[in-house]
């Protein structure tokens, strides 16, 4: 088994991946698992005299220390530590238990290896924990065992989790700010930087507007580099997953308004004042990492907000200029709207921040709402965790069945291979069986030159985990492979002397791991998350554009019921880990990344829209012609919707047609139009029209997302 640390996100395989890495974190690991591994490996042999607690005190050694990388500050990663211990020690426990019989041991691996990777769900430190939980699962569960081991295995397992967690917490860095919220200040900081030069007229307000689009895309980037989300489920992660978003969607409010007033100078000064202090919501935002955002008080916005409506009001629609008081208005009052959302997700993402909106990172309520949305085939997390338990469950069946001397290592194999879709796995199988060969060669040689000296071996046993525990995410994975396979072959000389011959064995037994998952990579989900990400995308329009039309029904009087979001809600959430796990793939995407990104930009911008349409009073008001014409165009645009979504799902209705949304003259000219507060209306016209502008440009990187969906697998 190589040590691959799933924080490192695989990619496509290219020479650069043949060159050892530099990375100072690697360096951290490796020291500290090479001071602790061979130690209580030591100890567990030369005092204690036992086994079972020297083998178990290695692997959990190896699991605390190089295969969970658990974030955030001593507190928290005193808790993940903990938590795996405990987890681990139950998984322990089970694993020797079902080992007793064949059939049951094959159910039991189902179950319980789904829930733990299906556990990642939770957050980062849920996801990197779970590849160190099943080890300490599979171990007992693939090796000859009684109960009456429990103990002594158990005490391998706590002797390595205490001294692991002492050592990590003594030999971490000081936890700054992390990248995330550095890349949320930083765009909050740009985006306020480019109100602030269009409201001063400032002829060079281009260069800030590069400045904020540059900062977007950083915080995408960090928000989308790891495989599973970088928050958890604490009411501060929960609050920064969601100001990634808000700030997104700022980005695209602001650089829209900005495209069409790029000087503010000479704007109404009810707007002008709205449109500075939103600037200083912003700057507010931007106080994130030092915990400064929660200084910032809303009510002055919502002062803002509120003369802006008044003066709007205060007009009468056949005034001159009215329709381009409301279109500036819509705009202000969006941008308003959206950067108040972000200050409050900011407050609440401050660290210490009292404002605990969800029950805690352990409560049930918690992990349902986060869990709940992916009970679903078109989850990545579902489906892989599905294809893990059923090649975790066929691996132990074929070792059992077999009869082959080390079981484990053909259920450890399949672990170390298994990967999104059948093609990545079936490069990784090969990548491990030429890394086994290679550490095989190297281990004969070692002792063909030291032989089976206990004191040779010694000395060997520390640099042979210095480099396993380096080389995850900065050695070849070939490389890693042959560095676990001279440690294993170290350990198991110095607890029972059996030359090279150990090695060969494990070849064997990795060549049949490998098979395994081939087969399971084959016949579940051999396309990887690339067929899932266009489901998802097809939800995500789908229930994007439902949730659109209704919210728009509710702000023009036409439905008094709440729109619920709960639906665009979960299929974004599905869509956001389908993407990661899809990018996360090693091999050629065949859909450009900008493509892939405007696709989902377009699903969040129906959802956001929505969501401001919401926020809007519902008027207790007779619907007249005006709202029904817009209460039919948000219908409309929900059929658009549809219609592209049976394009990236399969059910594909043809050619998608594009609307054109009736212009505010000729609103106004509808029979019974009332003129009479029309605000409200005239801003979901001004939603609709924003929204319908940007449809065409998702149609041509719907049709290439499509066009995948006929390729074959294998390529």
């Amino acid at each position: 088994m190589a040590i691959d640390s799933p924080a490192v996100k695989t990619r496509r395989i290219t020479p650069r991946d043949w060159v050892p890495q530099w990375s100072a974190g690697a360096v951290l690991r490796a020291v500290r698992a090479t001071l602790v591994v061979p130690a209580l490996f030591a100890f567990s042999v030369t005092v204690i005299g036992n086994l079972q607690v020297a083998t178990f005190a290695a692997f959990g050694g190896f699991a605390t220390l190089v295969l969970a990388s658990f974030g955030g500050d001593w507190r928290d990663k005193l808790r993940a530590h903990f938590g795996l211990a405990v987890a681990g020690s139950v998984l322990l426990v089970v694993g020797t238990a079902a080992s007793a019989s064949l059939p049951l041991a094959a159910v039991v691996t189902l179950v319980v290896v789904f829930l733990v990777r299906f556990s990642g769900v939770a957050g980062p430190n849920a996801a990197t924990g779970a590849p160190a939980a099943l080890l300490a699962y599979v171990l007992p569960a693939a090796s000859p065992g009684t109960l009456g081991m429990v103990p002594d295995r158990l005490a391998g397992w706590w002797l390595a989790s205490v001294v692991g967690t002492a050592v990590v917490l003594l030999l971490s860095p000081r936890s700054p700010a992390t990248a995330l919220r550095d890349a949320a200040s930083r765009s909050a900081g740009t985006l306020a930087g480019y109100l602030d030069a269009a409201l001063r007229g400032d002829p060079d307000v281009q260069a800030a507007k590069e400045a904020a689009v540059e900062a977007k895309h950083r915080l995408i980037e960090e928000f989308t580099a790891t495989p599973y989300r970088p928050t958890g489920l604490a009411a501060e992660d929960q609050a920064l997953d969601s100001l990634v978003g808000l700030l997104e969607w700022c980005c695209s409010v602001i650089a829209d308004t900005l495209g069409e007033y790029p000087d503010l100078s000479r704007a109404p000064e009810v707007e002008r004042e709205l449109l500075a202090e939103t600037s200083a919501c912003l700057r507010a935002v931007a106080g994130l990492p030092a915990g400064r955002s929660g200084a910032f008080d809303t009510d002055e916005l919502d002062r803002r907000i509120q003369a802006s409506v008044a003066w709007l009001r205060g007009m009468g629609s056949g005034d001159p200029g009215y329709a381009d008081a409301v279109h500036l208005s819509f705009h202000a009052r969006t941008a308003a709207f959206a950067a108040r959302a972000a200050a409050v997700e900011a407050r609440a993402a401050t660290p210490g921040s009292r404002q605990r909106r969800f029950p805690g990172s352990l409560s049930l309520t918690s992990l349902t709402r986060v869990a709940s949305p992916q009970t679903s085939l078109r989850s990545v997390w579902f489906v892989n965790s599905l294809r893990g338990a059923v090649a975790l469950s066929a691996a132990v069946v074929v070792a059992g069945a077999s009869g082959v001397e080390h079981g484990f290592w053909v259920v450890l194999g399949t672990l170390s291979v298994l990967r999104g879709n059948a093609a990545a796995t079936g490069s990784t199988a090969l990548r491990a069986l030429a890394g086994t060969v290679l550490g095989v060669v190297v281990g004969a040689l070692l002792l063909l030159v030291i032989g089976t000296s206990t004191p040779a071996l010694w000395i060997a046993l520390p640099l042979a985990v210095l480099v396993a525990s380096y080389a995850p995410g900065a050695l070849p994975f070939t490389v890693g492979q042959a560095a676990f396979t001279v440690t294993v072959v170290v350990l198991f000389n110095l607890l029972a002397p059996a030359g090279w011959r150990i090695g060969v064995v494990r070849i064997e037994d990795i060549a049949i791991g490998c098979a395994v998952c081939l087969v399971a990579g084959a016949l579940f989900w051999p396309r990887g998350a690339r067929a899932v990400v266009a489901d998802d995308l097809a939800d995500a329009f789908r229930t994007g554009g439902a949730y659109l039309a209704t919210a728009a029904h509710w702000a023009l009087g036409l439905r008094h019921d709440p729109p619920a979001p709960a639906a665009a809600t979960a299929a974004g959430a599905r869509l956001d880990d389908a993407l990661r796990g899809f990018l996360s793939e090693q091999g050629t995407k065949h859909v450009p990344k900008p493509l892939l990104w405007r696709l989902v930009t377009g699903t969040v911008r129906a959802r956001l829209t929505a969501h401001s349409l919401a926020g809007l009073p519902n008027p207790h008001v007779e619907p007249d012609p005006f709202r029904r014409l817009l209460g039919e165009q948000a219908g409309q645009l929900a059929a658009w919707y549809d219609h592209l979504a049976s394009r990236l799902d399969r059910t594909d209705h043809g050619d998608v047609p594009m609307l054109a949304p009736p212009t505010f003259p000729e609103l106004l000219e509808q029979p019974g139009a009332s003129v009479r507060d029309l605000a409200c209306a005239l801003w979901v016209h001004e939603h609709i029209k924003h929204i319908a502008a940007r449809l065409a440009e998702l149609v041509e990187p719907a049709g290439v997302v499509a066009a995948q969906r006929h390729r074959p697998w294998w390529r």
